[in-house]
């Protein structure tokens, strides 16, 4: 995004899910430097205080302090009434169909779009329990194609894999990454995570190592072929082991990956 407006193009629509739905829609709201100064000022312990666990649902966490979180940057906003036009990709399992959330509330919108199976419980919108709509579509181009526009930009977050070497913990005092300001079931998930992290990824064979590779092989694979059916003008790869689900701490970083993806993508040497 911000490559884009640095070098004069004018974003007229936003289509999204997951990680999409919620950037395109703090830029949609015109919220997207505040979300930006503040996810950048996330820690580990901030992530992981933002999970309420959910005993006995379809998911493990419930999503109610994001959706709090998710307020205080688009507040009450209807997406019909945003300056540009804006569609939250969902899916329905249990119609197994593609939901384009298109009207109602921006919040609501980005919830149901990012709740991924078994991580967050889905959300009930119209009778419907909805999760990720990367499940069905993790590039949805197509609820752009009718829009008066001269390019479409496809941004592919499950691109092909890198090579990657483990990270090392910070040593010393990193109060920011400290366990002990942690409900303790809280802690043990966050322990047991970092414990993950440290490992070569190659080694990585716990359940939801196994569950979230499988999936990411998946939407790989599905989005090779909506690619194919509804074809932008371009397509920004990132590769889907470049950041981790949870890995918000790492925002900057990210930040700087794309921008420089875009650049290599749609600059001038491109």
């Amino acid at each position: 995004v911000h490559w884009l407006e640095e070098n004069n193009y004018k974003i007229e629509s936003v289509s999204g899910c997951s990680i999409g739905a919620l950037i395109g829609g703090a830029y949609a709201a015109g919220k997207l430097d505040e979300y930006e100064k503040w996810v950048c000022s996330v820690s580990k312990a901030d992530i992981f205080k933002l999970l309420d666990l959910s005993w006995g649902g379809n998911g493990f966490f419930k999503g109610e302090r994001l959706m709090h979180a998710l307020k205080d940057f688009v507040g009450d906003l209807m997406i019909e009434d945003l300056p540009i036009a804006y569609t939250a990709v969902a899916a329905d399992v249990s119609s197994e169909k593609e939901i384009w959330l298109r009207s109602g509330k921006l919040a609501d919108a980005i919830r149901a779009s990012i709740s991924m199976p078994m991580f967050f419980t889905a959300f009930r919108h119209n009778g419907a329990d909805l999760v990720d709509g990367g499940v069905l579509n993790p590039v949805p181009v197509a609820p752009t194609l009718n829009d008066q526009t001269d390019l479409t930009i496809a941004v592919n977050l499950v691109g092909p894999p890198i090579a990657r070497k483990a990270r090392r913990e910070k040593s010393g005092g990193d109060t920011d990454n400290d366990s002990s300001l942690l409900p303790e079931s809280v802690s043990r998930l966050l322990d047991s995570v970092r414990e993950m992290a440290a490992k070569p990824v190659i080694r990585d064979w716990g359940v939801y190592t196994v569950a979230n590779s499988a999936l990411d092989a998946m939407q790989s694979t599905i989005a090779r072929h909506r690619l194919a059916d509804y074809r932008p003008d371009h397509v920004i790869e990132i590769a889907r082991n470049a950041c981790g689900t949870l890995e918000f701490d790492r925002a900057a970083e990210m930040i700087e990956f794309g921008y420089d993806k875009a650049q290599e993508c749609l600059g001038p040497d491109s």
